[in-house]
């Protein structure tokens, strides 16, 4: 079964090297690598590399928009997909909807797209010109498996809609945080819980010519860890995304989005459990995933 489980909520630099290589090499213990050697001055006291004095690890946020938000919202699935109806997704899109509009985002909703269709849509969007943009935000609901996504007709690669805004193919949001928020199952495992004690380039650098990993400044926050169901209520919509929403409006322009997600894990753990008739699937929990190649901080505010 490949569906967001629906239930009743209850509630290096610094070192050169002459040449780089992987981690398949005999062992090299002996090795003291450049970068752990410090630096002394006459006195014996260390001296910190110019790479120390770096300015602050935050995005820049002062640009004209904040930028753009794109939301799509499957729903319905052909009947050849074996796919059940998301009853509750458009609670969740609502909330969604409303959220990063008051966080400044100018936000699009999609409904029911076919895997060609969110093909297109985030393609399109890599295309457009985001130089007056802080940054980019996609929010995929529908049901999943792992590193999978349905759209209304079948499966497609999660990868395969995120690739489009890599640092070699989108260079309007190079060094620009690229944020995607996915409600979707990864698996059919099943978390019965366990009982606790208590409840752009900078033009300003002194050294601008520099290379930037074309899968940096990514953040992916899944609605559940890899392998498990997520939960969904179809009269309030789905854990992970409702409470989101909730730690976003109260806290989305005084903490950092790790920050914010990390709260959102914290609700999502305590404050959920699942309510069925069936007992395999009653009293289970959730946990959030959060996989950062963020490279600063990132504050929704100017």
């Amino acid at each position: 079964m490949a569906d967001d489980q629906v239930c009743v909520v209850e509630q290096g630099a610094g070192y050169s090297a002459s040449e780089d290589t992987v981690d398949a090499k005999p062992d090299r213990s002996s090795f003291v690598p450049p970068f752990l050697r410090k630096k002394k001055n006459d006195s014996g006291s260390s001296v910190k590399t110019t790479r120390d004095q770096e300015p602050a690890y935050q995005y820049n946020m002062n640009f004209e928009k904040v930028g753009k938000c794109i939301i799509i919202n499957n729903k319905n699935f052909n009947k050849e997909t074996g796919m059940d109806v998301r009853n509750g997704t458009d609670k969740d899109a609502e909330a969604l909807f409303k959220c990063f509009r008051n966080l400044g985002f100018d936000v699009v909703v999609h409904n029911d797209c076919s895997c060609a269709k969110m093909q297109d849509l985030l393609r399109q969007a890599s295309e457009e010109d985001h130089r007056k943009s802080a940054c980019f935000a996609c929010v995929l609901l529908s049901h999943g498996e792992e590193n999978l996504i349905y759209g209304t007709d079948g499966v497609t690669a999660i990868k395969n809609l995120t690739a489009h805004f890599r640092g070699d193919r989108c260079k309007t949001l190079l060094e620009k945080p690229k944020l995607f928020f996915i409600q979707a199952c990864r698996g059919t495992e099943l978390d019965d819980g366990i009982q606790a004690d208590s409840g752009p380039i900078n033009e300003t650098d002194a050294n601008p010519r520099y290379k930037v990993p074309v899968e940096a400044d990514f953040l992916f926050a899944y609605s559940t860890v890899p392998g498990y169901y997520s939960w969904r209520s179809p009269g309030s919509g789905s854990w992970f995304v409702q409470a989101l929403c909730s730690i976003l409006n109260e806290h989305g322009k005084s903490l950092e989005i790790l920050q914010i997600l990390t709260r959102v894990n914290n609700r999502v753990a305590r404050h959920f459990q699942s309510h069925s008739d069936d007992p395999l699937f009653h009293e289970k929990k959730q946990i959030p995933c959060v996989v950062s190649m963020l490279t600063k901080e990132l504050y929704f505010r100017k």
